[in-house]
């Protein structure tokens, strides 16, 4: 099919992660992306190891599907330039904190009154009003202050240092394509343009989601390992033999009892569906030390032919290579911006 975003046109200021995440994804789906970039700008994403060229890897996969302008904004006829160039995009994506892009003479009041169709979208770590909105912060910082780090991790360790960067991405870099769509939706309706106000502290807050309704609403405050989801019951890792790990999510009586089943626990299937706390103990206790006894190799033959919600803990490398992921087509090969190709992680949207 015709690429969704063909005819949209994206004026892109952002630099590390949330920002060109997000404008990859509108490239991906067929946008036009122009990326600014100041030639002598320190953008963390460029410099992180490895390196493919003259940029990391990051940088690359990040870069995919746009053009490059390199343009000092703090140069004498540079807002002008973009003035000109604002004329002819749809959207406009930045990443400053509040007011650089008005001191910077291309603000969205600015840009506004030269293109009043204009969707302009600003990502930031705590938005434009509220006492921290100037207030610097990386994703640790957003999952600190949004509750989300308080009820995640083990009860004696605390919240662990997170593999993916959960507020960047999915608070900032999808909020914020879901934002910028919705607004292209109305503009087509009302023609009119919008400003799109993405903080990344408010999309972790909202991504709460149960533990959340839990707490706001049940008055029920959350801590690690202490509910459903979270290590409270049986729904966790285990550690087997040659230290691997499996994942457990057998919450549904019937994948519980494939699961003891599996596991040669059958005297434990009532525990799986026990609100009291101590069975629930018992139950991670029986299956802590029956996953210990074989390989993770064994365990994944086991557990391939029983549907049971047990899966493997895979490496990145491992998942590239899983027959599902090679099945959706996961992984892609793409110039890496100098010819040379490069294998990538695919957009994980599809359409029929």
């Amino acid at each position: 099919m015709t690429a969704p975003l063909k005819e949209l046109k994206v004026l892109d200021f952002s630099t590390l992660l949330p920002g060109p995440y997000a404008t990859m994804m509108l490239a991906d789906m067929g946008a036009e992306v122009l990326r600014v970039e100041a030639p002598d700008r320190v953008d963390l994403v460029k410099v992180i190891p490895p390196f493919d060229g003259k940029f990391s890897t990051a940088y690359s996969y990040l870069g995919r599907g746009k053009q490059t302008l390199e343009l000092n904004l703090k140069q004498e006829g540079s807002a002008d330039r973009i003035k000109e160039l604002v004329k002819e995009y749809d959207v406009v994506v930045e990443q400053f904190r509040p007011g650089v892009m008005d001191r910077l003479g291309i603000g969205y009041e600015t840009l506004k009154a030269i293109n009043p169709k204009l969707i302009y979208c600003a990502i930031t770590g705590y938005g434009q009003t509220g006492p921290y909105k100037d207030r610097a912060g990386h994703d640790i910082n957003y999952l600190a202050i949004s509750g989300v780090a308080s009820h995640c991790g083990r009860a004696d360790s605390g919240p662990p240092p997170m593999g993916i960067q959960i507020a960047d991405v999915a608070g900032g870099s999808h909020h914020a394509v879901m934002g910028i769509l919705a607004a292209v939706i109305r503009r087509q309706q009302t023609g009119e343009g919008a400003f799109v106000d993405i903080s990344m502290t408010d999309a972790a807050f909202a991504m709460n989601a149960m533990a959340g309704a839990a707490a706001i609403a049940g008055g029920q405050t959350q801590k690690p390992e202490s509910g459903m989801l979270n290590g409270g019951t049986f729904y966790d890792y285990y550690q087997t033999s040659d230290g691997r790990w499996l994942s457990v999510g057998s919450l549904e009586p019937q994948f519980s009892a494939r699961l003891c089943d599996a596991l040669e626990i059958p005297e434990m299937k009532s525990f799986a569906l026990s609100q009291n706390p101590e069975q629930q103990q018992a139950l991670k206790k029986a299956i802590k030390q029956k996953v210990a006894e074989k390989t993770f190799a064994e365990w994944r033959e086991i557990f391939a032919e029983v549907d049971a919600c047990v899966e493997p803990v895979l490496t990145i490398e491992e998942a590239a290579e899983h027959p599902q992921m090679v099945a959706r087509g996961m992984v892609v090969e793409k110039d890496r911006g100098d010819g040379v190709g490069q294998r990538q992680m695919g957009l994980a949207i599809r359409y029929a």
